[in-house]
């Protein structure tokens, strides 16, 4: 067998069919799904069986990953969370990159299911991040990692005993042996859930803090941020993100404080510098009424 799709999942029910569907329209069918579940309680697991796919006692994502591998047939192993949506020739094109680059890790550009143009920004960002750092220090979500089965097993799979960056942690290990690439010809999108829950600033700021502790830390082998694997499509914040009202609050502040200064100073400039002020000024007022058009959503 060509290659295997492995996803780990806890109460996936409401996700996890629609990506069932983009796999079962696959233009390339040489390949099996393999879930593994960590307790599901909502009918996750009769989806799987419903589905004919095959299902296996799974754990947190690193655990699950680990467990799928374990029974996986396939030469190459393919790691998808529940929330990802790839284009019906995704394996058919990973696969043929693959196959004429030599690549034997990669990953792929994730675009937002969604039309915010916030998440296109931070997802930009991401990208672009994972892109910069193949070389230097190789990063991929656990979302989107696609590995030759024999180096997976070189590298021992995923580690177990680490609490969050599992999949960062992984594919550091084997670069080492196979350099990671990102995919050209096809990319996935992703459910921006995470961010509706945790709030998108909030959310920026873990990844963050996690990014830092590792490299000044090492490998995350405890809580230092709230996580939480599996979600329901309902659960989202409660409010608008803390972090953007702050930074409303604060930008209402700055909106003063530069209106005072135009005063003072304005008898005292050239007409070119009053006008390129209130260029100034007109953008920063532009940049907070969209910050406050999606605090209104």
């Amino acid at each position: 067998m060509k290659a295997s799709v492995i996803i780990p999942a806890l109460n996936e029910s409401g996700l996890l069919p629609k990506l069932l569907d983009r796999l079962d329209r696959q233009t390339f069918r040489d390949f099996e799904i393999i879930v593994a579940d960590a307790g599901s309680t909502d009918g996750t697991r009769e989806i799987c069986r419903s589905r004919g796919v095959t299902l296996v006692d799974g754990g947190m994502p690193a655990v699950g990953r680990n467990r799928g591998a374990a029974v996986a047939q396939g030469e190459r192993l393919f790691f998808f969370d529940a929330d990802v949506l790839p284009p019906d020739d995704f394996l058919e094109r990973a696969l043929a990159e693959m196959d004429a680059e030599g690549m034997r890790l990669a990953t792929c550009w994730f675009e937002p299911d969604s039309d915010n143009a916030l998440d296109e920004l931070l997802f930009e960002l991401a990208n672009t991040f994972v892109k910069l750092s193949l070389k230097t220090d190789p990063h991929a979500g656990g979302f989107a990692i696609f590995v030759d089965r024999a180096l997976f097993d070189r590298v021992g799979g995923f580690d177990e005993s680490l609490r969050l960056a599992e999949d960062h942690d992984f594919v550091k290990r084997a670069a080492r042996y196979a350099p990671l690439h990102m995919l050209e010809s096809t990319r996935i999108r992703m459910s921006v859930r995470r961010l509706e829950k945790d709030g998108r600033f909030s959310y920026s700021a873990k990844c963050v803090q996690v990014e830092l502790y590792r490299l000044f830390k090492g490998e995350v082998t405890e809580d230092i941020v709230e996580y939480g694997f599996g979600y329901d499509e309902k659960d989202r914040a409660g409010g608008a993100d803390e972090t953007l009202k702050r930074l409303r609050e604060r930008m209402e502040e700055w909106r003063d404080e530069h209106a005072a200064a135009i005063r003072r100073i304005s008898k005292e400039v050239t007409p070119e510098v009053q006008d390129a002020m209130a260029e100034i000024r007109r953008n920063f007022d532009l940049l907070k009424e969209s910050v406050r058009a999606y605090l209104s959503r």
